[in-house]
């Protein structure tokens, strides 16, 4: 579905695929972002049809970096070499900012998750995605 919306938007605006190694990590990072904030987005919506006030606060459980940091933790076992990689080069990029509410570790961590995120929706891995997304808020929710 995701790969079949990627292509749909390539095709709308005209846009020539690019070969996934040439974004940076933070590029990465950026849309992975999106598309993670989306998916949480859409399982908040499902669970509980409230105002949006409330439906922010409970996707900031999933979507502060605390909470994204413990996800990657959690899953780390169950990475690819290639998913562990690009979370790597994702962890160790140095943005420029950092989140005012999570420690420098869990930013860079969450940055690291961001970075996967974007990169299996870039690839047309959206099961991949879902299910690892799944999995990390499971963990969360163990809380």
């Amino acid at each position: 579905m995701a790969q079949e919306f990627l292509e749909q938007i390539h095709e709308v605006f005209g846009w020539k695929a690019k070969d996934i190694r040439t974004y940076s990590p933070l590029a990465l990072a950026y849309i992975g972002d999106g598309v993670y904030d989306l998916v949480i987005r859409s399982l908040v919506v499902a669970k509980a049809n409230r105002s949006a006030n409330e439906l922010h606060r409970m996707a900031v459980k999933y979507v502060k970096a605390a909470a994204q940091a413990k996800m990657i933790d959690g899953l780390m076992d169950t990475l690819t070499e290639e998913e562990v990689a690009v979370y790597h080069r994702g962890r160790n990029a140095n943005p420029h900012t950092v989140a005012k509410n999570a420690s420098r570790s869990d930013y860079r961590k969450a940055t690291g998750f961001e970075a996967l995120m974007g990169f299996l929706y870039l690839t047309g891995q959206s099961d991949r995605m879902l299910a690892l997304i799944r999995a990390g808020v499971e963990l969360v929710d163990q809380e």
